[in-house]
């Protein structure tokens, strides 16, 4: 039985979006899953990685200790100019086989003939037809994977190490259950005459014992089952990892693996089914075993789609799964009595420690358990704190709070209105936000500000926040607003959708505001050569009203690494900026880490920008998804590596219709004043006019268009291509054309000034 990889046709849309030049960046190695996903401690097994250009895979890097992998093989798909060249020679040698089975066959049929065919049938095994690629997915690592007994359970990042650097994160998670696995989707059965096509291998039901993880891939309009025998009276959890696994796919709407999930009995009929838990996508249920017996558990995707990546692992055991607390946060430096409800606990209560735990959300879990607890968020903060008490559904009945506060409250019951009195001045600024979606409580919050007399001052249904990249709906509330004069204010806190119960908690802050910032940078992995430039983007998630300057460092990296254009300006939430390497590679991928400051308030304020990913759901919408820790990876240089240096002064200033000039030292590098130089991305209305010599190297002219704004700050980044490479583009076979990209300079900061 030979191994055939088949591609199907679903998301390549993503593709036709792509301008007339594609992106000229370096192609990058890129994963798309991992299957299984995870493992038991203990344990050693087999993984595959389908991804692309991973051509000379080296060896694979897990977060965390207690994880090891190695390279078994790679395969990829013959193209279809190989696949041209040796259908002449196997079909030749089919003919000969052919003649030489007649019984007046003249040709001689050898060991040799035979091996060959062999070869050529099990190359021509991994040809797929144009029509069937999937790109992202187009060629297949498999991994041999051991994790130690002591490995730590939960949730890696795993990245692959190839000639093009490191390729992006996937989720691989280290388990305590035994594992069960359905064999890889890519498995089919191939006719012995090489010729025809090929048929998937069916593998039906799965005989699993408890407790356990199972694994597996859902195809278009399949499901998959696992059949176990369980006791009386067992009080199991059923509980499913997909969206946890690939949050965000491009090419599918919603934008997920949906999974669906049955409990069925002996005979098939449906107990029990779930296709999501709460809000959260990824299906959860509790069932008591009613009685001994075979019992059968259902994976399926909820809109009968289907592909190799819609990858799965489902826990399926006694498990002790936390399904709310209260309250959902606590002050720092002290200890907060938790309340728990869920499944198979063994403690109603426990003491949540905030004794040097910064402000922010901490892992709330049960202390101790084979299998462990669930985590649940827990927020810290510093401001006094207090609980919510009823009766307080009007405003006769408001409880009266001194700010600044924050409140840990619930939605009782379904229309549940909770109000809060406060005393104001007149040009007072007051925020008030609500935290609860954000904490894993169902609320789907709206508050109202009123004054004393009940007429309406601001309410705020929804409000994003874009540090939380896995909500879709950013469900928690926030207003901000200057009182108009002395007096009593309300505030109204209720849920929009009228629901409520004792697993409706929130955390509402009333306070003046607190202006601060959070910082994210993308990519999580930085590959380069030796002594190169690389753009990578910052995102501020500016908090109650901050909008100055932050200014952005290294912190503790190796010697040699610059950033260029090193400042979020002020009003903006974006900035592409530049790293330089260092011309000496490094053998070890390490952390780069990354600062920024602003001073607030009459405070120095610093905080460091968190790695994630920019993902993108259903072919539009984008979602900045943090990941468990940055990696970069210095690579050896080629003839062609090398950066230019910025000459003068910093930060260049054109005068709106006017130019200015920017001098590059380009000794080190390959740069020349005949290259063409293109900006990758500018502020709006500056362009590059013409490149000439000059003494240090290249001098660039830049132009700023008229009707430019002055104050306008932002950071030029200038892409390099060599003379005549627009005319040579190679085309990708999808009407896109790339660019053979010499390297990019320096961030150049810019400002725009007014005209003479």
């Amino acid at each position: 039985m030979n191994r055939f990889r088949f591609y199907v046709t679903l998301g390549v849309l993503g593709a036709l979006a792509a301008p007339p030049f594609a992106s000229a960046q370096q192609v990058s190695a890129r994963i798309a899953y991992i299957y299984p996903s995870g493992g038991q401690q203990g344990t050693s097994f087999q993984v595959e990685i389908a991804g692309v250009h991973l051509d000379g895979v080296a060896n694979a890097l897990v977060s965390g200790s207690g994880v090891q992998a190695t390279v078994i093989e790679h395969i990829k798909p013959l193209s279809v100019e190989e696949a041209g060249l040796l259908m002449p020679k196997m079909e030749a040698l089919m003919e000969k086989k052919k003649q030489a089975t007649r019984p007046s066959a003249s040709s001689n049929w050898t060991a040799e003939d035979e091996k060959e065919l062999a070869g050529l049938r099990e190359k021509f095994s991994t040809f797929i037809p144009k029509a069937q690629v999937n790109p992202a997915i187009v060629e297949l690592v498999t991994l041999q994977v051991t994790i130690a007994s002591d490995a730590e359970p939960g949730e890696r990042d795993l990245r692959l190490r190839t000639p093009l650097g490191l390729t992006n994160p996937r989720v691989f998670c280290v388990g305590q259950l035994p594992e069960f696995s359905r064999k890889p989707a890519r498995t089919y059965r191939q006719p012995k005459d090489g010729r025809g096509p090929v048929v998937p291998i069916a593998e039906g039901e799965i005989a699993i014992t408890l407790p356990a993880t199972v694994n597996g891939q859902v195809m278009p309009g399949g499901a998959d089952r696992f059949r176990f025998k369980a006791r009386q009276g067992q009080r199991l959890v059923c509980a499913i990892s997909a969206r946890k696994l690939i949050p965000y796919l491009s090419d599918t709407v919603p934008g997920w693996f949906q999974a669906s999930l049955s409990l069925l009995d002996a005979k098939g009929r449906e107990l029990a089914h779930a296709e999501r838990y709460s809000f959260d996508p990824d299906a959860m249920l509790y069932f008591v075993v009613p009685k001994d017996g075979e019992y059968v558990i259902e994976i399926k995707d909820g809109l009968y789609r289907g592909r190799e990546d819609f990858v799965y692992r489902v826990m399926l055991a006694e498990l002790p799964v936390v399904t709310s607390i209260f309250p959902l946060g606590g002050p720092a430096g002290a200890q907060t009595s938790v309340e728990l409800k869920g499944w198979n606990l063994p403690v109603a209560r426990l003491k949540m420690d905030t004794k040097g735990k910064e402000p922010g959300i901490h892992p709330l879990r049960l202390p101790k358990g084979n299998p462990l607890s669930n985590q649940m968020p827990f927020a810290v903060d510093t401001l006094p704190e207090c609980l919510e008490q009823e009766p307080n559904n009007s405003q006769a009945q408001a409880q009266s709070v001194a700010l600044p506060i924050i409140v840990n409250g619930r939605i009782d019951q379904s229309g549940d209105m909770d109000v809060f009195r406060f005393e104001g001045r007149a040009g007072d600024k007051i925020v008030a936000e609500v935290t609860a979606r954000r904490l894993n409580s169902p609320l789907d919050s709206v508050l109202t500000l009123t004054g004393a007399s009940g007429e309406r001052l601001a309410v705020n249904d929804d409000h994003e926040d874009k540090g939380s990249g896995l909500n879709t709906h950013h469900a928690d509330s926030y207003l901000r607003a200057k009182l108009p004069a002395n007096g009593v204010y309300y505030l109204h806190l209720g849920d929009v959708q009228h629901s409520g119960g004792p697993d409706y908690g929130y955390r509402l802050r009333i306070s003046a505001p607190r202006p601060d910032f959070e910082l994210r940078m993308v990519p999580s992995t930085i590959s380069a050569r030796a002594g190169t430039t690389v753009p990578i983007t910052v995102y501020a998630l500016r908090k109650d009203g901050f909008a100055d300057e932050i200014a952005l460092a290294l912190k503790d990296a190796p010697d040699g690494f610059n950033l260029g254009g090193g400042r979020v300006p002020a009003n903006q939430d974006r900035v592409r900026l530049t790293i330089t390497f260092p011309p000496t590679p490094r053998r070890e991928p390490f952390s780069l880490r990354l600062e920024g400051r602003a001073a607030i308030q009459g405070r120095d304020v610093s905080h460091p920008a968190v790695a994630a990913e920019d993902m993108t759901q259903a072919f539009a919408y984008r979602h900045l998804v943090p990941v468990r820790e940055q990696r970069t990876v210095v690579m050896r240089r080629d003839d062609n590596s090398g950066s230019a240096k910025l000459v003068g002064e910093s930060t260049v200033r054109i005068p709106v219709g006017g130019t200015a000039r920017v001098r590059l030292d380009t000794s080190a590098s390959p740069f020349k004043a005949t290259d063409e130089y293109e900006p990758g991305e500018a502020p709006a209305g500056v362009t590059i006019q013409k490149a000439s010599s000059c003494p240090e190297g290249v001098e660039l002219v830049l132009h700023c268009d008229a009707t430019a704004k002055p104050g306008l700050k932002g950071n030029l980044i200038v892409q390099v291509f060599p003379q005549g490479s627009v005319a040579s583009a190679k085309s990708d076979g999808k009407g896109n054309k790339r660019r053979r990209q010499l390297g990019v300079l320096p961030a150049i900061p810019v400002e725009v000034v007014a005209g003479k």
